[in-house]
């Protein structure tokens, strides 16, 4: 049996995040986009996954997933975290932060990865407050909360582009 990316079943519903804490509206609006990433690909095979489906663009629905790891690593644990870890996919001179170099047969792997990522960077976070700082890389003190808000407003982006993606490979639409 092929595998294909598992169906996603919603832990975060939008209408309850609207009473809770800043810090449970925080990790619910960025649990809400990373489930929206994965129930964009749900039910697609590793071919489907892979396939360029938005001409002239390389973008690919597991290059996003990819890329998400990417930058789940860099923010929580690398720049928040201060871990001295290297990358998930890609070498700090090639700047694709795993969007390129999708590769089909990898699929099942790097949506384990991916999941990996997001549960370290929640234990990175666990614990700290919204105000703790760090010094980014390019000289400016940025808050955990700089974190979430940063990590929020890149899914929504990057869901955007998965929602086409997904139009274009077999006509799904919605969340």
């Amino acid at each position: 049996m092929t595998w294909t990316a598992p169906q996603v079943e919603r832990t975060e519903r939008l209408g309850s995040l609207g009473t809770m804490t800043e810090r449970q509206m925080l990790e619910g609006w960025l649990n809400w986009h990373r489930e929206t990433l994965l129930f964009k690909c749900a039910g697609l095979d590793p071919a489907q996954l892979a396939r360029t489906t938005v001409e002239p663009s390389s973008l690919t629905l597991l290059g996003l997933v990819r890329h998400m790891a990417e930058v789940e690593r860099w923010w929580f644990r690398r720049s928040f975290a201060g871990e001295a870890i290297g990358d998930v996919f890609t070498g700090p001179a090639d700047g694709d932060e795993g969007l390129d170099g999708v590769h089909a047969a990898h699929a099942e792997r790097d949506f384990g990865l991916f999941r990996t990522e997001v549960g370290a960077s929640d234990a990175a976070a666990t614990g700290r407050g919204l105000d703790e700082t760090f010094m980014s890389s390019r000289g400016t003190r940025l808050s955990l909360r700089w974190v979430y808000m940063a990590m929020i407003q890149e899914y929504a982006r990057h869901n955007g582009h998965a929602d086409f993606l997904r139009e274009r490979t077999d006509g799904v639409t919605g969340d």
